[in-house]
């Protein structure tokens, strides 16, 4: 249903249906609309153990409020109605924007004071529990400005860099805005040194395992409800890399994370999949790369045969950019300073 949209019907009663002396009578109007919760959680919108709805009938008292899931029934005084419509759309493009409603926000939309409905400066979006979802580092900021100013935006870096959250927060951001019809999310479904054997289930029970930290960074953005509505109705698609031959993406905006496990001929079918109004980002980590040795990184390929390429960035993150646990940044610091050890060896040797 659009925003917007209201259904309504009148009710009236006539009192007295008859009178001796006067002719005439007296209607008294109730109106009833239908408004519908879009695009949002209602939990939020209604608050938790219904408090802000309880606060929206304490303000409207003239009014007979009853919510089930995202539909909200009024009856009641036509011009307080009409204030409440406008109010409620307001308090709806809130929670839409920041994921979260508070009481006070409640209080200012209803007197007509001025709300902090100003996005900041670098915000992308705002996550299920309200915090926002901005670059913490140089490079991520490089990521957004790449992304920015590109269709194809390579993101490479260590583990923990942020590089797949900020992408998926940036496809969700042009979902919401509209610039984007969908979003499409892929990986190849490569083992990480390990062999798992026969996976029980049918074909989406197989490949969720691959895509699972795919699936969390969407749960982290987006209400569950919203989220299942949109992936049934393929507004929101995961798949593994092998589904997308013979595809043409439009519209869009296409995330392969893990791209250090292609192959060059999956990665060059992957990007010329590439349709009209559609972005494309390619994350990955060169350091963990789980093909068999002998065969080559459609990853490290593609940095090297499309550089200086116009339309598409390539962004180099760090161990400065790593926004986990401090230990993370210790742990990879080690493990490269063990393997340039390791390969100045080898070199040594030869």
């Amino acid at each position: 249903m659009p925003n917007g949209t209201i259904f309504f019907t009148f009710h009236f009663s006539l009192y007295p249906f008859f009178r001796i002396f006067a002719p005439t009578y007296k209607i008294k109007y109730v109106i009833e609309k239908h408004f519908v919760l879009e695009d949002i959680d209602p939990v939020v919108f209604y608050g938790t153990g219904n408090q802000h709805l309880q606060m929206m009938r304490a303000l409207y008292p003239k009014l007979r409020i009853v919510a089930r899931d995202n539909v909200m029934r009024i009856l009641g005084d036509e011009e307080q109605m009409a204030a409440f419509e406008e109010a409620a759309e307001k308090m709806r493009q809130h929670v839409l924007k920041f994921n979260a409603l508070k009481e006070e926000d409640i209080l200012d939309i209803v007197k007509g004071r001025r709300t902090n409905d100003d996005v900041p400066d670098g915000v992308l979006v705002y996550t299920m529990s309200g915090r926002a979802i901005k670059a913490r580092s140089e490079n991520q900021q490089l990521l957004i400005d790449a992304y920015n100013d590109n269709d194809m935006i390579f993101a490479v870096g260590p583990a923990g860099t942020g590089k797949t959250y900020l992408s998926i927060a940036l496809a969700v951001k042009a979902l919401k805005e509209k610039t984007a019809k969908k979003i499409i999310l892929s990986r190849p479904a490569v083992e990480a040194g390990e062999k798992l054997g026969f996976l029980p289930g049918d074909m989406k029970d197989k490949i969720d395992p691959y895509l699972q930290p795919l699936y969390d960074a969407l749960e982290d953005m987006l209400p569950q409800a919203k989220l299942q509505e949109m992936m049934e109705h393929h507004v929101i698609q995961i798949a593994p890399l092998a589904f997308m031959r013979g595809r043409t993406l439009s519209d869009a905006v296409v995330i392969l994370d893990e791209a250090q496990n292609t192959t060059p001929q999956q990665l060059r079918m992957f990007l010329t999949r590439m349709g009209w109004n559609t972005k494309m980002i390619v994350t990955g980590d060169t350091s963990q790369i789980d093909l068999p040795k002998s065969q080559k990184s459609g990853l490290i390929e593609a940095l090297e045969i499309l550089k200086g390429i116009r339309g598409i960035g390539f962004v180099h993150l760090g161990q400065k950019d790593i926004v986990r646990h401090k230990l993370v940044t210790r742990i990879v610091n080690a493990y490269e300073q063990n393997d340039k050890i390791h390969k100045d060896e080898s070199i040594n040797k030869d």
